[in-house]
């Protein structure tokens, strides 16, 4: 279910869309320096990642709504744990995860947008784990 070939594989693990060999970002989501950077091609099998200029502008609609589901589901964490927080401590849990993950889910949403756009291709997959 998550193996190559799959898109979650390539969500999840943040590789291309096409071979899931090649790195999708420049860097770790966390290193602050080039925070969500995406390749301009991929490593392994050649994919222009970027369509147009601005290409990823539209992964902030996906950022959202994976912002949405992580703060429901620390709030339903919240409650099955059964913890008396009140609102203002629930607030403050929800906004301090959103703040700790924002940099795996600008990464994440990025990866979902480009998943969109591009298939996996058996072929190319094929020939970048020959090059490699």
């Amino acid at each position: 279910m998550i193996g190559k070939g799959s898109k979650l594989y390539s969500i999840l693990f943040m590789k291309c869309p096409r071979c899931h060999e090649g790195r999708f970002l420049q860097n770790h989501p966390y290193n602050l320096s080039s925070m969500n950077k995406v390749r301009d091609t991929c490593p392994s099998c050649g994919l222009k990642y970027k369509l147009e200029p601005s290409f990823y502008y539209g992964s902030m609609y996906v950022s959202y709504g994976v912002g949405v589901a992580i703060a429901v589901a620390a709030y339903v964490l919240i409650y099955l744990l059964g913890l008396d927080l009140g609102i203002a401590g629930i607030f403050g849990v929800i906004v301090g995860t959103l703040i700790l993950l924002m940099p795996f889910i600008g990464a994440v949403s990025k990866s979902i947008w480009a998943n969109f756009f591009f298939n996996y291709d058996e072929e190319y997959a094929q020939k970048a784990r020959e090059n490699t």
